[in-house]
């Protein structure tokens, strides 16, 4: 989305939340004309590019403090008001300008109503490690990474537009509980029409919703026929072909610094990844929508000369 677009959108939301603060502090109404009283050391415009810098680039608040000569304080102040501003947009919907999927089950409903086939797949981002003696410690140990991560879940449509990513949760948690426990599995219970394609991880998922949920095929034994072995290969290479979209999804995430490697409070993790989620689906959603192309055979005239 164009930035001023974006300050464009998140312009009625930020006043109004200003004026409900301010409301709250004073406990009465205003008494004062609108615009009277101590300005903002940074405008509403600043103040959106100051975020948006800050979760593309992930410089920390003294270095931005620096740049717009003002004190960290206000950085960080700015930083905080905008950050959920942009969590709450949710998500844009590829070919349907102003509509935004804001919840899994809008995500599911979704592709109800169209007719998309979903891709679904696990992300973890490396946090910092919990201090000693602190109890959860080991919650964050991803056995899979070695590192202390967040784990998140992204679901994609098939050209890898994202439609929803979010639910952070401890890195040492499987990806198929994550599932149950973000009511993923409810969702499909719920939309029987939605289908989806899944990785290893998700195989369980698999097995509860057969005629919905495509995971890879399982490797036949060693003194199985050759030939098995050659279906094996082409259905899991199919598969993937499928699935992989999501890994570039989860890719142009990856891009944002910020999710690289998360350095600052595990508990800001959340908000930080879908307000960065809602800004990749904006671009995400005006690629153009590949049509498929026909398999009937065309009669090719040939001009008599």
């Amino acid at each position: 989305m164009h930035p001023g677009r974006l300050i464009e959108e998140l312009a009625g939301p930020w006043l109004a939340r200003c004026e409900s603060a301010r409301r709250e502090r004073r406990g009465a109404e205003r008494q004062w004309d609108v615009g009277a009283g101590p300005k903002h050391d940074l405008v509403f415009t600043d103040r959106v590019l100051v975020t948006l810098v800050h979760l593309r680039t992930g410089l920390p608040h003294v270095a931005l403090a620096e740049l717009y000569g003002t004190a960290r304080s206000t950085i960080s102040r700015a930083i905080s008001e905008i950050r959920p501003l942009l969590a709450a947009r949710g998500f844009a919907v590829p070919d349907r300008p102003g509509v935004r999927l804001r919840t899994l089950a809008d995500g599911f409903a979704y592709a109800e109503a169209e007719g998309i086939r979903l891709r679904i797949d696990g992300a973890e981002t490396q946090v910092r490690r919990p201090k000693a003696g602190r109890p959860g410690r080991r919650a964050f140990a991803s056995g899979k990474r070695k590192q202390n991560t967040i784990k998140t879940t992204t679901v994609s449509d098939g050209q890898g537009r994202l439609l929803w990513s979010g639910a952070s949760w401890p890195g040492r948690m499987h990806d198929q509980t994550a599932v149950r426990t973000e009511g993923i599995t409810e969702q499909f219970r719920l939309h029987p029409m939605v289908k989806a394609e899944v990785d290893e991880g998700y195989r369980g998922l698999a097995n509860v919703f057969p005629d919905q949920v495509s995971a890879p095929p399982r490797k036949p034994k060693d003194d199985a026929p050759p030939g098995k072995h050659y279906a094996w290969h082409e259905m899991r290479r199919r598969q993937a072909s499928a699935w992989i979209c999501v890994e570039h999804t989860n890719a142009e995430l990856r891009q944002w610094r910020p999710l690289q490697r998360y350095t600052t409070r595990r508990e800001d993790y959340a908000e930080t990844h879908r307000a960065i989620a809602s800004l990749v689906s904006d671009r995400s959603a005006h690629r153009p929508t590949r049509r498929k192309l026909s398999t009937a055979l065309a009669l090719v005239r040939r001009d008599a000369f």
